[in-house]
């Protein structure tokens, strides 16, 4: 279930928003950073980048500012999980904030829909198994995000959410890489 944000949520700035990394419950989803094209060619290998869409320079900028952003908040480490696809492995290195753990469940199925229910599912039980803890950041894609949570945010962009009791997730507000 997805709670929609409140009005009061809505109105915060990135930095208000960044902030919460402290709370208790509040999870950072962050889309890849920008990584030109749609989708992955036909010769796509999980282990070997040379067969992915990888991150453009424009894209590189996007995740290492957004790693300063929360550093100038005042965060100087996160625990940073990733997508195995290398976009989301080189958008969760750039933000510097963490060794970068790897979730299968994070990964894309973009190119294979049947197995949407299944790693949402997964993804929200494992959510809810870190709910007392705080600092944690998501690198993966638009497909699961929006699976997630509704909302369907851009490259580089992170949505923010609060995992509430009995396993409601609720979508305090999104931060623009661009910003």
């Amino acid at each position: 279930m997805v709670i929609s944000g409140s009005a009061e949520s809505a109105n915060l700035s990135d930095m208000q928003l960044i902030n919460m990394a402290r709370d208790e419950g509040v999870v950072f989803l962050m889309r890849h950073a920008l990584a030109p094209g749609m989708g992955d060619p036909q010769n796509f290998d999980v282990n070997d980048c040379k067969t992915q869409r990888l991150l453009s320079e424009e894209g590189r900028i996007q995740a290492r500012l957004v790693g300063e952003k929360f550093r100038q908040s005042g965060l100087k480490s996160a625990r940073v999980k990733s997508s195995q696809w290398c976009r989301c492995k080189e958008t969760a290195r750039l933000l510097n904030l963490g060794v970068v753990e790897e979730i299968q469940f994070l990964n894309s199925f973009f190119d294979t829909p049947e197995r949407e229910g299944p790693q949402t599912t997964a993804l929200r039980k494992w959510l809810f198994h870190q709910a007392s803890s705080s600092g944690l950041i998501l690198v993966t894609h638009q497909v699961n995000i929006t699976a997630l949570t509704g909302v369907v945010p851009s490259s580089g962009e992170l949505v923010v959410i609060r995992l509430k009791k009995p396993y409601a997730i609720e979508v305090v507000g999104t931060i623009d890489a661009k910003n």
